[in-house]
């Protein structure tokens, strides 16, 4: 079951919960097997053994759980930027935030309200490892929660409805979502070169106008198709544009560092661009 994207949280008899910045995933344990699936049916067992171990200890035969992998910056807050490093940079927090019961002991749950799914899930998951976590209600209205997950620089907020059914594979005007993006305007200064298997370039080099004139802000290296990176090199090769010199940061390794070339700026591909 998937949340249907609305430009407004809804208020009234709604249950409020965090937007995480991860990975949908459903954990399936049957006996001494467990298994952890992402929502394209992708086998996450080797990807985080840490979870499988920590669903393995939950103290029942079988169940079917829909969460959410997360990792977690200094803040607590879920980042994706850091689960993508996860498991080559060491030291990140890796949790699984359960927010609905399935199946449980062999009885399928999915026709009963969400508040009992939930509380059934609650009573599962009692004496669970840090690692597995309940996503708990938010408590508030809906113009008290906005500010204060803006404030926090939340994902976004979803609202469901009490005694809503679960209905696996739709997506369901009973799940909503609000996305609370947060926006600058980049320019880009040029790109470093893959370091992995990936062709083309591995990074755009950003940055933003500052006091000190034009400042490196960050590497830019996901939400691309081939076909888009691809794209990138041939306008590169026939429209060629100067490097724009990024200014760097105090403390901050040298963001022009193994750049190639140049790029002309494409705003369809990276939201928020401004072409300089």
């Amino acid at each position: 079951m998937m949340a249907l994207r609305v430009r407004e949280l809804p208020a009234g008899d709604w249950l409020y919960e965090m937007k995480l910045d991860d990975y949908r995933a459903l954990a399936f344990k049957a006996g001494a097997e467990v298994r952890l699936l992402s929502r394209n049916r992708t086998l996450f067992n080797d990807n985080y053994p840490v979870l499988i171990d920590a669903l393995k200890s939950l103290k029942a035969k079988s169940f079917i759980i829909d969460g959410e992998v997360a990792a977690l910056d200094q803040h607590g807050r879920s980042s994706f930027q850091l689960l993508q490093s996860y498991g080559t940079r060491k030291g990140i927090p890796l949790v699984y935030y359960a927010f609905d019961l399935l199946s449980l002991e062999g009885t399928d749950l999915r026709s009963r309200p969400l508040i009992e799914r939930r509380a059934q899930l609650t009573r599962l998951l009692k004496k669970a490892p840090e690692t597995i976590r309940f996503s708990e209600e938010l408590q508030g209205s809906r113009e008290e929660l906005l500010p204060v997950a803006q404030q926090f620089q939340l994902e976004g907020l979803i609202a469901k409805r009490p005694q809503s059914t679960y209905e696996a594979g739709r997506r369901s005007c009973a799940w909503v979502k609000v996305k609370l993006t947060q926006q600058q305007e980049f320019v880009i200064g040029g790109y470093a070169p893959s370091e992995r298997s990936r062709k083309y370039f591995g990074a755009l080099l950003v940055g933003y106008y500052g006091p000190e004139g034009l400042l490196f802000a960050s590497r830019v290296g996901t939400g691309f198709s081939e076909k888009a990176l691809a794209n990138a090199v041939r306008w590169d090769a026939e429209d060629q544009v100067c490097l724009v010199p990024l200014r760097q940061p105090a403390r901050r390794e040298d963001p022009d560092g193994g750049a190639r070339g140049s790029l002309r700026q494409f705003s369809n591909a990276v939201r928020g661009l401004k072409r300089c």
